[in-house]
């Protein structure tokens, strides 16, 4: 049997936990009697907490003080962890279990790959830990995506070589990452913004048994 190293990011691939840091970012802005729209949101995703802040700021034309700045960055993440905590495995994405469930029976090594401090609290609250031989994340990683770093320490983890690692990403960051790496890249997601992929699917219930199959014999 062939072995290969499926690595998952985690937002937008197995949870969609964008949506708690819209909620989490919009109560803040209310605060500062900012008005906050999805469409503004989406230029938040995959930014980092400092620069959503800053983002949001100008969008209300607001200045703030450092330590004001950094109260409020404590607020946000509270408030999102506060949101986490209260997640379950309804929240998981459609058939993400099936394709882990597939690849535990064909014996492939799995890992996760995100960038989200949080990734092990999540996991843990949709009762999908079990399923991964190793996980990295946010605490695990100095460098960003699109820097491979998240995922080359995940094959080193598997034991895997890089070329031999399959990823699953939602993002242009985490795909352009995965081909820096040298892994085989699916985009979870528009084929019209991850077109720089391997493959692209709009979601897990489009992956068949037979493509996993292909994947681990190639």
């Amino acid at each position: 049997m062939n072995k290969k190293g499926f690595i998952f990011d985690l937002d937008g691939v197995i949870v969609d936990t964008a949506k708690y840091h819209f909620l989490a970012w919009q109560r803040l802005a209310k605060s500062l009697d900012i008005d906050f729209t999805e469409e503004e949101n989406e230029q938040l995703k995959g930014v980092s907490r400092v620069r959503s802040l800053e983002k949001i700021l100008a969008w209300g034309n607001k200045t703030i003080s450092e330590d004001k700045f950094t109260e409020l960055m404590g607020k946000k993440n509270e408030e999102y962890l506060s949101y986490i905590a209260e997640m379950d495995s309804s929240e998981i994405l459609p058939d993400v279990p099936r394709v882990l469930e597939t690849l535990i029976e064909k014996k492939q090594p799995i890992s996760l790959g995100s960038a989200s401090k949080n990734a092990r609290t999540i996991l843990d609250s949709v009762d999908l830990k079990k399923h991964f031989d190793a996980i990295v994340d946010g605490n695990d990683v100095s460098k960003a995506k699109p820097d491979p770093e998240v995922f080359l320490i995940a094959a080193k983890l598997l034991n895997i070589e890089p070329e031999n690692c399959v990823v699953f990403e939602d993002s242009v960051a985490g795909v352009e990452a995965a081909n820096t790496a040298n892994m085989v890249s699916i985009g979870i997601g528009s084929k019209a913004i991850l077109g720089h992929a391997q493959y692209v699917f709009n979601d897990f219930t489009e992956i068949s048994e037979d493509f996993l199959n292909t994947l681990i014999n190639n």
